[in-house]
């Protein structure tokens, strides 16, 4: 069994796919052609925002996010305690000052309370708050009703971390729309995944979207040779363009299934351990399918020695993070208990009624 079972998935979409990749290869326009633009604007018509600009990772989409937005060095961007490294890192190689904020132990995400709590601390600290980094972490979108008022009252962007999240809603609305700007990763694994890395950002402003095309090729101006700031060489592969559109064609009948291998998880496993529950109105895409479980590691190996795979997303909080150690900051304790007790248990569109029994019968 495959924890994200990505042969099947191409062998569905094999005629498609290949035709794509042979397609590229023959254009010649291996960097930024036709098929990348042609992205974008299918990307931006599904989240439903006006501009998406692509990119060559989810990381570097963050650390475009933060540079458009003007952030200075020192200044304090908030970021959940519980997440993966990149969401700070980007922060961090900005020469800002990442506050971790601890998350809601239910949903994963980031915990409005706790912010409000961490925002007061940082002020009369003397730091200057700039910036909330909230991420829809497994795929579920963040609590953006409390989180937009949040940073409408301070008067600070929201950056939303949709890596995991995309294909995600909130009554209707979709992950990667809430923030002034989001980003997003096209990791293979992702809800939408390419062939290699890559990432996107999404916006409704268009001075934000001019500035992102710039800083994605190295701050370029009118054209390449006359560059006005300093950016990044992050521009998405014509080949990887093309695999995201045909993913992109299957994207919601894969969401479907994701949503309904998660919901005959939920069925079997309610009771015996804490399983993931999502309320109406919100839409998770189930980047993973995450239980607590109190003896972790004596079912992580019984799993595996019956051949299911599973993971630890994630085993280390930010504020236990080596590299963040000189920031001195305590850490929280729900993102601690989380770090113990939870496992990520296989999940793709493709796993059968008869997998997902056997996976819980054995936890």
């Amino acid at each position: 069994m495959q924890f994200r079972d990505l042969h099947r998935q191409y062998e569905a979409m094999k005629a498609e796919m290949d035709e794509a990749l042979l397609g590229s290869a023959r254009s010649g326009a291996y960097i930024m052609g036709p098929q990348v633009a042609e992205l974008e604007q299918q990307l931006a018509a599904y989240v439903g925002v006006k501009h998406c600009i692509t990119c060559a990772n989810g990381t570097d989409a963050l650390w475009l996010a933060m540079r458009a937005l003007g952030l200075q060095p020192g200044d304090a961007v908030f970021v959940p305690d519980f997440t993966f490294f990149s969401t700070a890192e980007a922060a961090a190689i900005l020469d800002l000052r990442p506050v971790f904020v601890d998350v809601d132990p239910d949903t994963y995400n980031m915990d409005v309370a706790d912010l409000e709590r961490k925002w007061q601390q940082t002020w009369e600290s003397g730091l200057t708050p700039a910036a909330v980094v909230a991420v829809d972490l497994f795929g579920r979108p963040a609590n953006y009703n409390a989180i937009v008022d949040f940073c409408n009252k301070k008067h600070i962007p929201l950056i939303e971390d949709g890596a995991q999240g995309f294909g995600g809603s909130i009554g209707g609305r979709k992950a990667c729309s809430f923030g002034h700007i989001s980003t997003t990763s096209f990791f293979p694994a992702k809800p939408l995944g390419c062939y290699g890395d890559g990432g996107a950002l999404f916006t409704d402003d268009d001075q934000y979207a001019d500035l992102l095309r710039s800083l994605r090729v190295h701050g370029k101006g009118s054209d390449k040779y006359n560059n006005i700031r300093l950016g990044l060489n992050s521009r998405l592969d014509t080949i990887q363009a093309a695999v995201l559109q045909v993913k992109l064609r299957h994207f919601d009948d894969e969401l479907r299934a994701v949503n309904h291998v998660a919901k005959r998880y939920t069925e079997l496993l309610r009771g015996k351990v804490h399983v993931p529950e999502i309320p109406d109105g919100i839409v998770s895409s189930w980047a993973q399918y995450t239980i607590q479980v109190e003896n972790r590691d004596e079912l992580q190996a019984r799993l595996k020695t019956n051949g299911i795979p599973s993971m630890v997303y994630y085993p280390r909080t930010m504020s236990r993070q080596t590299a963040f150690a000189h920031l001195g900051q305590e850490p929280c304790p729900v993102a601690d208990r989380l770090s113990q007790t939870v496992l990520s248990l296989p999940m793709h569109p493709y796993m059968t009624d008869e997998e997902i029994e056997t996976v819980a019968s054995l936890i």
